[in-house]
């Protein structure tokens, strides 16, 4: 299955929906070849831009699928009608990869948050195959690894966040032989059902990102209230520098 990209500054995007991912998924349950998929949202672009190192681990992965109304948004600002034509989020993806893992009867391990979380999965989702878990703040990496071999799943879940789940994966996907690995940071609470996502308007109207600014301001008011503002900027400026090297070339 060939997905075309759209670049990002120093990244490769997938243009991808729901249905594109999911049928991913389903092609490389079939593939001998491992296959890897995280998300690009608004942080990951600015750590991205941060780290350069970031960017190349993060363009080592199968398919990496955009995340967020600013994304959908810079899109279509850089790149009008040829930029994504759905806005998707990593939260929205996580129930359709629910539901489908219940359709195909795929097992999962769950690997990141805390015990909490990961206890309450199979309680909201009692028909789910969940293969193991493993909290993300205090295990033995090696242990982890036989772990998740000898209970064999069809999908690995890392939700660690950014950026060190994309560094794990892609330093220890060559020790795990599980054929899918999906990065999903906070998403394993979509999975427990603790995400806090706000009213179906304001996620229609992708103010999302208030809502868990609400719930969480210490933790998450540096990445909005600086974050948003800086990565506008930086579209602008990307869009500035890119029409002002086709003017030279054309001259």
């Amino acid at each position: 299955m060939k997905i075309s990209k759209l670049k990002f500054f120093n990244i490769q995007i997938n243009k991808v929906d729901y249905s594109d991912i999911l049928r991913f998924l389903m092609d490389s349950s079939f593939d001998e070849e491992q296959k890897n998929i995280s998300y690009a949202n608004i942080q990951t672009i600015n750590l991205a831009l941060k780290d350069y190192k970031f960017g190349e681990v993060l363009n080592k992965f199968s398919l990496i699928h955009p995340d967020g109304i600013g994304v959908f948004l810079a899109s279509k600002f850089l790149y009008g009608k040829n930029g994504f034509t759905k806005r998707i989020t990593g939260s929205d993806f996580y129930i359709e990869l629910i539901n489908k893992s219940l359709k195909e009867k795929w097992s999962i391990f769950f690997f990141g948050d805390t015990e909490e979380s990961l206890s309450k999965i199979q309680k909201r989702h009692p028909e789910l195959k969940i293969a193991g878990s493993c909290n993300g703040f205090r295990y033995n990496n090696d242990n982890l690894i036989i772990e998740i071999n000898n209970s064999n799943p069809d999908i690995l879940v890392v939700g660690l966040g950014s950026p060190k789940q994309e560094e794990w994966i892609i330093e220890n996907k060559g020790s795990i032989n599980t054929k899918i690995i999906i990065a999903v940071g906070d998403g394993i609470k979509v999975f427990a059902g603790t995400k806090k996502r706000g009213i179906k308007l304001m996620r229609k109207l992708g103010l999302e990102w208030l809502v868990r600014l609400l719930n969480d301001p210490n933790r998450l008011w540096k990445r909005y209230l600086f974050g948003i503002p800086l990565f506008i900027f930086r579209v602008i400026k990307y869009k500035f520098i890119n029409l002002k090297t086709a003017y030279n070339h054309e001259k």
